[in-house]
């Protein structure tokens, strides 16, 4: 009997994005189900009651939560092109890389677009000096693990799909700052489980200007 994969999401979440790239990833068919945040739907709120946000995995009727547990869960389950190191060591730096674009970037992201002036100029400098880092560690590396698409490329991709909105929100160029990340961005677009997982530039920058009219920023 096939696997039944239902996945709770919302279009512009890059939480939810680098679910969508690791089942890409691994071949599976699973059914989409775009949530809407302001009126949760019972499923979501039946199989999330802790925290009650997206993305959300069921597999088999069982929830897997929180976007980092999923991918990993995945990658477990489904063994072939694996997205984790074999090695412990690198798979524990994998997965401090992963953490670190969660915690660091995605925040400082939010707060490139919510801020003006010289706050904004510091979240900037802070933004693209993390940016850096990430380019140092990629070196010259094909991929952040190396010669294959892993566990690191999947966590930062999603990110990638923002960061025209947070430049134009912020003005700066992320190709003039770190040309290896945006040529490293560049080859992971190539991929046909990358570029069917991001969504329509336009289409998410519409939903940034509506983002600031909710939260009533000019």
């Amino acid at each position: 009997m096939a696997d039944e994969i239902i996945l709770l999401d919302f279009w512009p979440s890059m939480f939810g994005m680098k679910v969508r790239i690791a089942l890409a990833e691994k071949g599976l068919k699973y059914e989409y189900r775009d949530e809407d945040l302001f009126n949760k739907g019972p499923l979501l709120l039946e199989m999330n009651p802790i925290h009650k946000k997206i993305p959300v995995l069921i597999h088999n009727g069982k929830p897997i939560c929180e976007s980092q547990i999923i991918v990993q869960y995945i990658d477990e389950v489904w063994k072939e092109s694996p997205l984790l190191p074999s090695d412990p060591y690198q798979r524990a730096q994998a997965r401090f890389w992963a953490d670190y674009i969660d915690k660091k970037l995605q925040l400082l992201g939010g707060k490139l677009w919510r801020t003006k002036g010289e706050e904004q100029e510091a979240n900037k400098k802070e933004y693209i000096e993390c940016l850096k880092l990430l380019e140092g560690e990629l070196g010259d590396k094909p991929y952040f693990g190396g010669e294959n698409f892993g566990f690191v490329d999947v966590n930062l991709m999603p990110l990638f799909s923002w960061l025209y909105i947070f430049e134009i929100a912020a003005n700066f160029s992320t190709e003039a700052e770190c040309p290896k990340l945006v040529t490293w961005a560049k080859r992971c677009m190539e991929k046909e489980s990358v570029s069917t997982s991001l969504p329509d530039r336009q289409k998410l920058y519409d939903f940034f200007l509506q983002l600031k009219k909710w939260h009533g920023i000019e």
